[in-house]
């Protein structure tokens, strides 16, 4: 009787817990169902897993209102707040995610460097590996396609852009001066050691309305977030010698690096057509201090550099030559700071301070420059989904430049500018799915100069069109204020404006890379000026116009051959202008029709060794040549390079370093020069202008001395 009464008291209790059952069907966004979904109420043991048929069903005794979620990889959580008792006969899709990796990446115009680029056709590694290159980074990028071959130069001139339109930013805070300062027919090189930067973009058009004051390209440099210990890195070389040096701390860290160069020895080995007075010296400091919060990032960092020459150079309108003499101080700071806010936000801040002082002498001319600039900026980021990010941000640039020029015939005459410019912008990503991605912004800058509001809309569009390939579109208006060269001397201008329009497909298949990119750019309001050079005399306009169109192809394999790695890249431009003191529409002096670069790296085991190879290709550039009437009616011959390299393990953390750049020796020509005056004979004589030396020769050693001791310096080379 006893044990009766228990049974029903049991049962009693037991019927009065309410059960409810949760069901529903879970599929993708094709409505294909998915399998091995996890299921279950968040604060719970209660869920289960999805069928093959993409259903799933449980119990479960929870009252009230509950939250239902639904994982699966590869795919965003779903999450369904609700009443218990309506959580059932559900129809649940589930959205790709967002974060995975075959994600479609906005790549028009864009090279990126780093390993945290989805999709990167140069690595850090590559900047100082690249025979010809010699360690600077702009030497490496000119293997990219949509560069133009200006070998006396050693810029960046971007698909029919002059020098002066691209523009480089550490850390997204803008560098002024970023050359050195060189005589002519010697290329130039950039100010910053390429071993404190680990990541590298390089944009040759359609570039993010976070960036501006630049025509044609911006390369972006960021310095090293967390150096992974202390080290010691110790360089000697054929032209000098440098020492750095990385300090850790529990929550900050400093790497310092220092150099001298002095062409001097060299010189007297191997000399070049130059009559040197002073060759080449220089000496150059720089420092990165980061120390890391609970929620951010502060980086300073600084770069100082003394250098000069004196020289004498040939000229067909001076017997005696041309006397050259540049001294040049330039100091950089650059800080900044990246922090995470509550609520998905994230904060950007930034100062940049660039001093640079010349002092040039040519001939009886005596000109001395200076320059002080500022690039201030703020930016707020808002992380609303994986499907949408909104960027919004202002910036402030402000550029006071002085110069004094004397000669025995002007005792002394003074003239600069200041040139301000406040910008804004704003820019939203837009993920659609897996496969289209949207990029859309907005720039307003105003001149405080020439009072004037522009206006840059940018939009790019990426699509993937299969598991390993993708193709994008881009355009944008671009705005730019003349550079110092004409400023000094006029401000009664206006911003000088380009077009781009892009159309790029990229492959990205385990080791390969494949891009192809067309685009289009339209000028207008270009600079034109009616004398021989720009000077006090001149007369100044914004009716100048141009256009560059061309085609751009890259490929990268370095899987297919065990221990090859090599890249081939090729450009097409077609480009005419019609500005400075142009009299008509003409293909400029620094466009290459056809480029060609062909890059090659090598490791060898049993020699320890890594042996690289570079040829480069250029067709001609046209120059004017008087005889025949006309202008720019000729073109030179095609330019041709072969360089190579050798980086020899020594040990594990030393390497010994040789390089040769033209190892053939080819008699390669930048143009013509012609007298001013014709002979008797009303012909205009005229010389070769080649480079100051057809070969250059590099050896180095380097020598890392490190905590774990297993860095293999092959990793700064």
């Amino acid at each position: 009787m006893k044990l009766s009464l228990l049974i029903f008291f049991l049962f009693t209790l037991t019927s009065g817990v309410s059960q409810s059952i949760i069901n529903g069907k879970v599929t993708d966004a094709k409505n294909n169902p998915v399998e091995g979904a996890n299921v279950y109420l968040e604060g719970t043991y209660d869920g289960t897993t999805t069928d093959k048929n993409g259903n799933f069903s449980f119990k479960t005794e929870e009252i009230g209102t509950k939250t239902l979620k639904i994982s699966f990889v590869s795919y965003e959580t779903f999450t369904l707040t609700n009443d218990i008792s309506e959580l059932n006969n559900l129809k649940i899709k589930l959205r790709e995610d967002l974060n995975a990796l075959d994600t479609v990446v906005i790549s028009a115009g864009t090279f990126s460097a780093g390993d945290n680029s989805k999709i990167s056709v140069l690595k850090p590694l590559d900047i100082v590996t690249t025979a010809g290159a010699m360690g600077d980074f702009v030497g490496a990028l000119q293997t990219l396609p949509g560069t133009t071959t200006v070998a006396e130069d050693g810029r960046l001139f971007v698909r029919g852009g002059d020098a002066s339109e691209t523009q480089i930013f550490i850390d997204g805070i803008r560098v002024f001066t970023p050359y050195v300062p060189t005589s002519s027919n010697t290329p130039t090189r950039g100010r910053y050691s390429p071993f404190l930067f680990d990541g590298i973009t390089f944009s040759t058009g359609g570039y993010s309305a976070e960036y501006g004051q630049a025509l044609s390209s911006v390369l972006l440099l960021n310095t090293i977030d967390e150096p992974d210990q202390e080290k010691t890195d110790i360089g000697i070389m054929s032209v000098g010698a440098t020492l750095g040096h990385t300090e850790l701390w529990e929550n900050s860290s400093l790497s310092v690096n220092g150099s001298y160069i002095n062409l001097a020895p060299y010189v007297s080995l191997f000399p070049d057509r130059n009559d040197w007075i002073e060759p080449f010296q220089g000496g150059s400091g720089e420092a990165v201090f980061r120390k890391k919060f609970d929620s951010g990032l502060l980086k300073l960092y600084t770069a100082f550099e003394m250098s000069g020459f004196e020289l004498i150079q040939e000229d067909i309108n001076f017997t005696d030559g041309v006397y050259n003499k540049l001294n040049n101080t330039n100091l950089y700071f650059n800080g900044s700071y990246t922090g995470v806010l509550a609520d998905n936000w994230s904060v950007f801040g930034g100062l940049s301070y660039t001093y640079n002082k010349s002092k040039v002498v040519v001939i009886a001319d005596d000109i001395k420059n200076a320059e002080n600039s500022y690039h201030a900026k703020f930016k707020l980021k808002h992380h609303f989904s994986n499907r949408f990010k909104l960027n919004i941000g202002g910036e402030y640039f402000a550029t006071n430049f002085n110069e004094e020029f004397k000669n025995p015939v002007i005792n002394g005459i003074s003239y600069g500018f200041n040139n301000n410019i406040t910008a804004a912008y704003s820019e939203a990503d837009v993920f659609f799915s897996k496969n289209m991605a949207l990029q859309a912004g907005l720039r307003l800058e105003y001149s405080e100069l020439f009072k004037e509001l522009t206006l840059s809309p940018r939009l790019s569009l990426a699509y993937k069109t299969s598991d390993i390939s993708q193709i994008s579109i881009a355009y944008g208006n671009f705005y730019q204020n003349p550079n110092n060269a004409i400023l000094k001397f006029e401000q009664n201008l206006s911003a000088q404006k380009n077009t781009h329009y892009i159309l790029n497909y990229q492959l990205n298949n385990d080791g390969k890379i494949f891009r192809a990119e067309a685009y289009y750019k339209n000028y207008t309001d270009l600079i034109k000026y009616d004398t021989e050079y720009a000077d006090f005399s001149s007369s100044y306009n914004n009716s100048g116009t141009a256009y560059a169109a061309g085609l751009d192809l890259f490929w990268r394999d370095n899987k297919s051959i065990k221990n090859l790695d090599y890249w081939i890249s090729y450009s097409f431009l077609d480009s005419e202008r019609d500005y400075e003191n142009y009299p008509i529409e003409a293909t400029p002096n620094f466009v290459n029709t056809h480029n060609l670069s062909i890059v090659t790296k090598y490791w060898i085991e049993n020699w320890k060794s890594q042996v690289g190879m570079s040829y480069a290709f250029a067709s001609g550039r046209s120059y004017t040549n008087p005889n025949l009437g006309g202008f720019l009616n000729q073109e030179t011959k095609s330019y041709n390079n072969l360089s190579l390299n050798w980086a020899y393990l020594i040990s594990q953390q030393k390497i010994l370093y040789f390089s040769v750049n033209n190892v053939l020796g080819i008699k390669n020509i930048d143009g013509y020069q012609y007298a001013k005056v014709p002979d008797s004979h009303g012909n205009y004589a005229s010389s070769t202008l080649r480079p100051a030396a057809d070969q250059f020769f590099f050896v180095g050693f380097f020598w890392t001395i490190s905590e774990k001791g297993t860095d293999n310096q092959l990793n700064n080379l």
